[in-house]
């Protein structure tokens, strides 16, 4: 199965995520078919805090990727700054 998820990145105690397309046999931070966008919890003053490519996401949910909780939830938040 496919599914859309976040892979850790960055150093110790200050993490960065990239929202992945991967088989969910794979490891979390293993080869992966496409990257979305990037999620980075510690962003401060000018940095961007979360870039995502959410045409995308859609058009890989309606070929039948599965979106895990936490992404699924920076999906909305996405959709909400592009519309804002």
């Amino acid at each position: 199965m496919v599914v859309i998820r976040m892979a850790r990145g960055g150093a110790k105690k200050s993490p960065f995520y990239n929202i992945v397309v991967t088989d969910s046999r794979k490891r979390r931070d293993s080869g992966y078919i496409e990257r979305l966008g990037y999620y980075n919890p510690k962003a401060r003053g000018q940095e961007v805090g979360l870039k995502l490519d959410t045409e995308k996401v859609d058009a890989w949910v309606a070929k039948g990727a599965q979106v895990s909780e936490r992404v699924s939830n920076l999906v909305k938040q996405a959709k909400a700054a592009d519309a804002a």
